[in-house]
């Protein structure tokens, strides 16, 4: 598979004011030091300084910049692969511009003028340069070299994937901001080069202009901003670094010790992902020119899964264990009180427009009915006269001590009405009707299974007609992505509210309802409930206790509801998602990670018919598998190129 990882910095060089001999001595230790960095931004006029006002009309200082700029190009001629992008005053026509020039491979590649030019407040630049904005498809001679020049130009190496667009300070700062178009007209990653003063308060800013930018564009963002060695004059400058990918912040740094480098590694994968999803992003196909460029890999350009993981663990790429689960604890307890607050406004909204108000729910002292137990009493509160009727429905034999046990307290503590109905008598009545024997007869027995799912089901549909009831779904994302639910069972209801949450994050909002409702037996019983293995308890159970163990049979669920994220929310080929896998479990050994990939694309490919005719329910995240919005796939569609892929 192709390697979409690439290394880029935000370079902050110790410099003097108009000494372009140190200056470009500086930059280019900094180019030499970083050569991992495929990408290497400086600040903006870091050639001269950004702070030199009225020395910028000095013909010795210009022609000492235009010399610098070609001592730094040759230093990249030693640094295969690596761009650099630093800021430079160049004449064009009769005016002066504040430029990024683009260096690569020994070459001055692009001169790419500001467009705007701020003239206002502690800003002076109108006083000595021209904006580039208009200029189109240019060319300047420096050096007996012709060299493109103009706002209308992309950097690009085809190899990497690499599409470079380049924008100065102001430019970020206006509402028709050149890195918008420079996006839709293919850039992937967009590079500033600033000067940007520090006041109270504007750090907090140009960090939300930076993230938001990012987020809009789908773009990784590389800004660098100039530092305290610029003139103290009126002004203190900060040497403010910044990267983000697709709306997240990747590093943030202030004041940094110079020479400084802050550098990140991005994925283009998922970029590309991003856009080719979001179809309301357009395009723009004309109106720029592409240059080459050479942006090199993290690695290998073209890279198995194992080395992919390799070069993950080598660059220490950060991959979550869990990533439908945020790693700080106050924004996990929040995100948890959000899901569920969707969830019952989903369900209230359900109730109001059908004004059915006997919310009908099969409890079995696991997690899922758990949590749907939890959104109908968060439902209760929003909507007046709901009633909550719960029925437990064991099988004697199969339903263990606990669960059962731990059902009971929990219908006692929140549901208005509650019943018990053993199933055991009607199962075997059932069994016998259709010729299969009365017990279970081995692994395998899936009759004997499903008929238990499907006479819950049964009996919570006429309970519903009984009592002018809607039957509240329980089954979560985790199980309709492996189709770990029993056709027209479990896998039916009248509203489904868990159908977008996996099941990792389904025991996160259970444990996290127990810490804040203030009811020490509901507590209780919900950390219980949490520390139950997952079971659907259909076979028979081994003195009273839990015999069937659901992750025994489809894998882990950590790993599945990854490979679940990965696929659905980046578009990873499983190669690519096996290795993020490696990176994020270093502990498991890679050839079973590649087996649990292998059981889960199986089981997913094979289970669509199970999705095609879900029942309604809300989604909470980025990630879902509603037939009617997020995720429409024919039920017959082959797996074997995404099996072949593991291999």
């Amino acid at each position: 598979m192709k390697n979409r990882l690439i290394y880029v910095g935000a370079a902050v060089p110790s410099l003097r004011v108009a000494d372009v001999d140190y200056n470009t001595e500086r930059i280019v230790e900094l180019i030499k030091k970083h050569s991992e960095c495929g990408v290497l931004v400086f600040p903006e006029l870091c050639v001269t300084g950004y702070t030199c006002a009225d020395l910028f009309m000095s013909e010795l200082l210009l022609n000492k910049a235009e010399e610098g700029l070609f001592f730094i190009a040759g230093a990249t001629a030693k640094t295969k692969g690596q761009t650099a992008v630093v800021g430079v005053p160049i004449r064009y026509g009769n005016n002066l511009y504040n430029c990024a020039a683009v260096l690569s491979e020994g070459k001055v590649c692009a001169l790419i003028p500001k467009q705007y030019v701020p003239d206002y407040s502690e800003f002076y630049e109108g006083r000595w340069f021209a904006s580039g904005k208009g200029i189109a498809g240019g060319t300047i001679r420096l050096k007996g070299t012709e060299i493109p020049f103009g706002p209308d130009i992309l950097m690009e190496d085809t190899e990497s994937g690499v599409v470079l667009g380049a924008e100065i300070c102001e430019d970020l700062w206006v509402p028709d901001k050149p890195s918008s178009h420079m996006c839709l007209a293919g850039a992937t990653v967009i590079v500033n080069l600033s000067a940007s003063d520090e006041l109270i308060g504007k750090r907090e800013y140009r960090k939300q202009l930076v993230t938001q930018q990012s987020g809009s564009c789908y773009c990784a963002y590389v800004y660098s901003s100039a530092g305290p060695d610029e003139s103290s004059t009126d002004l203190v400058f900060s040497g403010h670094t910044m990267i983000a990918q697709s709306g997240t912040l990747l590093t943030n740094n202030v004041f940094p010790e110079r020479p400084y480098v802050d550098a990140a590694v991005i994925d283009l994968s998922k970029i590309a992902y991003d856009r080719r999803k979001q179809n309301t992003f357009g395009s723009m196909l004309g109106g720029y020119r592409r240059v080459k460029i050479r942006v090199r890999t993290v690695g290998k350009p073209d890279v198995s899964a194992y080395e992919l993981a390799d070069v993950l663990d080598d660059v220490s790429y950060r991959v979550e264990r869990n990533p439908f689960i945020p790693t700080d604890d106050r924004e996990l307890g929040e995100r948890c009180r959000q899901i569920l607050n969707m969830q019952a406004q989903g369900l209230a909204t359900r109730i109001r427009a059908t004004k059915i108000k006997n919310l009908v729910i099969g409890i079995s002292g696991g997690l899922d009915s758990t949590l749907a137990l939890l959104v109908c009493a968060e439902a209760r509160k929003l909507v007046s006269g709901v009633r909550i009727v719960a029925y437990t429905m064991p099988n004697q034999g199969n339903t263990s001590d606990l669960t059962h046990d731990n059902a009971n307290k929990l219908m006692a503590l929140i549901a208005d009405e509650s019943q018990e109905v053993p199933i055991a008598e009607g199962v075997r009545l059932h069994l016998k009707d259709i010729g299969h024997g009365l017990d279970y007869q081995g692994e395998g027995d899936t009759t004997y299974e499903n008929a238990q799912a499907r006479m819950r089901t049964y009996i919570l549909m006429d309970v519903a007609n009984m009592k002018n009831g809607l039957v509240v779904g329980t089954g979560d994302l985790s199980e309709l992505a492996l189709g770990w639910c029993t056709y027209n069972g479990d896998h039916m209801s009248m509203y489904a509210v868990n159908a977008s949450i996996p099941k990792t994050l389904v025991k996160y909002i259970c444990h996290a309802y127990a810490e804040t409702c203030g009811q020490k037996d509901l507590a209780e019983v919900l950390f219980s409930i949490c520390d139950t293995p997952i079971t659907p308890e259909l076979v028979p159970n081994k003195n009273g206790t839990i015999a069937q163990r659901t992750e025994e049979k489809i894998g882990k669920y950590d790993l599945n509801d990854f490979f679940l994220f990965y696929t659905l929310r980046y578009g990873f080929e499983p190669a690519r998602t096996a290795a993020y896998a490696m990176r994020a479990y270093p502990e498991v050994d890679r050839q079973e990670i590649l087996s649990a990939a292998g059981r889960f694309f199986t089981r997913f490919f094979k289970q669509q018919f199970k999705r095609s005719c879900l029942p309604d329910g809300p989604k909470v995240g980025s990630v879902t598998l509603s037939p009617r919005g997020d995720w429409r796939m024919p039920s017959d569609a082959s797996q074997q190129i995404w099996l072949d892929d593991l291999k």
